[in-house]
């Protein structure tokens, strides 16, 4: 029966086509279940719009809070500065009328200080004063006053008439010094001894600082003078010199080619006062004068650096 056999074969035909669609469609199945399967988003992508929201609040929040302290901290420091600015000018002034006022007291000072040399150089205009004679020279005299009037007519040939102890006798006083410096001074006891003026101590320091100069000038054999108080003439060849310090004078001399040491001038205290660091606040920048004005401006500058805007 060959009709029965052929139905059969077509019926597994049938079963195995339904089974490959069965397993494709579960296949298929199998592959959306997968697909709907998936990682959870990152942390970024989860972020709801309301989060985002908030941020962004926090956010300005800060900013308008930080513009807030940026504002008062710039207030603050600019009335700070003005403040400064307030103190110093006030400081200023102060420290320039003490500086004014000190500098009057050391030129009133100086002042003084000449009158009293001078009337001290007055009082002691009639004495001579002997350098080198040596102590003890005078014992077996009656008295210091006997020894050296015998001593002065004794070597300096002074006639016995004239009379050395007189008082204020300018013409005596003269007279010895002339023979004094014509012999060049007088020996005593192996010792050179030398008369001269009787200065006072401040104007006798002054006329020390000119021992250099002095010395070089004899060598060089050139005339010279010194005249009171602490000055120094000089006649150079066809020219005549006149110096009023040592400073000044051996400045001049090394000038010329002459073998001295420059004597620097002394810094008194209105020079430290003038060089201040104080004062040279406001210095301009062509080093003019200082003024109230120009001061002012300078630590003006100085300060706006630090100003905030």
């Amino acid at each position: 029966m060959p009709k029965p056999k052929k139905s059969t074969a077509n019926n597994r035909e049938l079963t195995l086509h339904q089974e490959n669609r069965i397993g494709e469609a579960s296949s298929a199945n199998a592959t959306h279940s997968d697909s709907e399967i998936s990682l959870p988003e990152s942390p970024e992508k989860a972020v709801q719009p309301a989060n985002l929201h908030t941020i962004l609040q926090e956010l300005r929040d800060s900013r308008r809070e930080n513009e807030n302290n940026f504002r008062e901290l710039k207030e603050n420091i600019n009335a700070r500065l003005d403040e400064t600015e307030r103190r110093v000018a006030k400081v200023d002034d102060r420290t320039q009328r003490v500086e004014e006022a000190t500098l009057m007291l050391i030129k009133a000072q100086e002042e003084l200080q000449a009158k009293v040399s001078d009337l001290e150089g007055r009082w002691r205009r009639e004495n001579v004063r002997l350098h080198g004679v040596t102590e003890g020279a005078e014992d077996g005299a009656q008295s210091v006053s006997d020894f050296v009037t015998n001593l002065l007519k004794e070597k300096l040939n002074i006639p016995l008439s004239l009379d050395l102890t007189i008082e204020r006798a300018h013409r005596t006083k003269e007279e010895v010094l002339k023979r004094a410096w014509q012999q060049k001074g007088f020996m005593l006891n192996e010792k050179k001894v030398f008369v001269d003026h009787d200065y006072a101590p401040d104007v006798l320091k002054k006329r020390r600082e000119y021992t250099e100069a002095k010395k070089v000038l004899r060598e060089r054999k050139i005339k010279f003078q010194t005249p009171y108080p602490a000055k120094l003439r000089v006649f150079y060849e066809g020219e005549t010199r006149l110096y009023t310090t040592a400073a000044e004078a051996t400045k001049d001399m090394a000038g010329r080619g002459f073998g001295v040491t420059v004597i620097k001038p002394p810094v008194t205290w209105a020079d430290k006062i003038k060089s201040t660091m104080w004062r040279s606040v406001g210095q301009t920048q062509t080093g003019g004068p200082l003024t109230e004005d120009s001061s002012t401006e300078g630590y003006k500058k100085k300060l706006e650096a630090f100003r905030r805007e």
